[in-house]
């Protein structure tokens, strides 16, 4: 099992300290850069991998580290460096060469670790056994085992997140044409932008279980280890089985509000992106967003221009982004900018979590549908209720699917479509027109959120509205 090792220091790491870390097998490891610089690698002799240590991250986002290590530590107040390293699992010694590493530089520079008992200050000899070990190709990420068909990667964190080195990952698994399968114990969670990314690049997240021996932690499908890869178990009726701790869901009232939302601006020098995300996490949650990034931990205070520059220096590449709310707020939102025949759109997923006996602002979505449409350049937006955990973690079983509450057209997409089309639509729907006279939007209620009926009207509204 690959061994996460994270050091949270008050000061950032120098060459100094760094140079301490790597002294933390002593004189006899090697060291490599990989990825372009961004990882160093303690090795052995013969160049094989023993621990990689990312690029320190200056997290300036209240409350981040907590929202991806839990409560098992205390984390310092104020601004952090966060440096992650990866022990390899074919060496007995390197995860305590991680702990000394981790363990010297908050001696140094003062802070914490996680785990707890990774902060050593030791020197770790490296073992006969290890030293044995064969080279290996440099440029493949840390990983337990590659083979033809998948990379698998066995990790035991609180909350797996998309990091620099799970993104790495995922996108070397992507050109090797493999398979990315992460293994985690029953108890880890994934954030939303990690379900996200491992969803779309058709990663597997393999779950182990004492009755099934495995199943996937997005379906439930039961999985087993067949010709180097997981994959689905076949009963003799061809049907994969689902395992039972997949479906075994406690509603326990806690809920999450999804938006999902479409912008579209003309291009043009003076645009900036972000405002209608801003719009709505200020309506919603009463504040600004908190941070954003291209990865998680996310590490920037929230800047639309920041923001905005990045897009454009990758334009007409998509840029996809995290943003994250307040610690007492909890709220994501996942932003993807992308340059289209239409103009620069922004296409927006926030979700935000409330604990049992809290109510979801809904009576503000009139208001705020109003205010992306005149001032950000609202196409559409759906809002939507489930049952699900207010921390926003993703757990390894079924959760309910979000039901929609309601679908609002913008009032440009409203003069595309045609004012009498988009206010008669084929079923009992009552259509609202809000905001101004002249350039309304109009609101399509569906729901209360536990109405299973919901889906089926959305489906038969957008059909009707594609037909204008």
């Amino acid at each position: 099992m690959t061994k996460d090792v994270i050091a949270l220091t008050e000061k950032m790491p120098d060459p100094a300290s760094i140079l301490a870390g790597l002294y933390a097998g002593g004189p006899d490891l090697g060291i490599q850069a990989v990825a372009d610089g961004a990882v160093i690698q303690l090795c052995t002799p013969q160049g094989h991998p023993l621990v990689s240590v990312e690029a320190p991250l200056l997290l300036q986002v209240p409350g981040e580290a907590a929202r991806l290590l839990g409560s098992e530590i205390t984390v310092p107040e104020g601004p952090l460096w966060w440096t992650e390293l990866h022990a390899s699992s074919a060496a007995p010694e390197a995860e305590r060469l991680a702990a000394t590493f981790a363990g010297r530089l908050t001696t140094i520079l003062g802070g914490t670790t996680w785990p707890a008992y990774a902060n050593s200050t030791e020197v770790v000899p490296l073992s006969s056994e290890s030293a044995a070990l064969p080279s290996q190709d440099d440029t493949l990420p840390t990983a337990d085992m590659h083979t033809d068909k998948a990379t698998v990667v066995l990790t035991d964190r609180p909350v797996l997140a998309l990091s620099a080195w799970l993104s790495n990952l995922l996108r070397t698994a992507i050109q090797e044409e493999r398979a990315l399968q992460i293994v985690t114990p029953p108890h880890t969670h994934l954030t939303i932008a990690a379900r996200t990314a491992l969803s779309a690049q058709q990663g597997s997240w393999v779950v182990p279980n004492d009755v099934h021996g495995y199943y996937d932690g997005f379906s439930g499908a039961v999985l087993h280890w067949q010709d180097g890869s997981f994959t689905p178990v076949r009963n003799n009726d061809g049907k994969t089985p689902v395992a039972q701790p997949f479906t075994a869901f406690t509603d326990t009232g806690e809920r999450q509000l999804v938006l999902t939302l479409g912008t579209v601006h003309e291009a043009g020098e003076d645009l900036v992106l972000g405002g209608a995300l801003e719009a709505a996490w200020q309506a919603l949650t009463g504040a600004a967003p908190g941070g954003w990034s291209t990865a998680e931990p996310v590490n920037l205070p929230w800047s639309k221009r920041q923001l905005t520059d990045l897009a454009r220096s990758r334009a007409p590449q998509p840029t996809l982004l995290t943003v994250v709310g307040a610690p007492d707020r909890p709220a994501v939102a996942n932003l993807r900018v992308s340059r289209t025949t239409a103009g620069v759109e922004e296409h927006i997923t926030m979700t935000l979590g409330y604990a049992a006996g809290e109510a979801p602002p809904l009576e503000t979505l009139d208001s705020l549908a109003v205010t992306l449409s005149a001032d950000h350049g609202l196409a559409s937006m759906l809002t939507s209720l489930r049952p699900a955990r207010h921390d926003l973690s993703v757990p390894p079983h079924a959760e309910p699917a979000p039901m929609p509450v309601s679908f609002t057209l913008g009032a440009d997409a409203v003069q595309n479509i045609g004012m009498n089309h988009a206010l008669r639509p084929p079923m009992e729907l009552t259509p609202r027109q809000l905001g101004p006279a002249a350039r309304p939007v109009v609101h399509y209620a569906l729901g209360d959120g536990s109405d299973k009926q919901a889906w089926p009207r959305l489906r038969e509204l957008t059909q009707h509205l594609k037909k204008a």
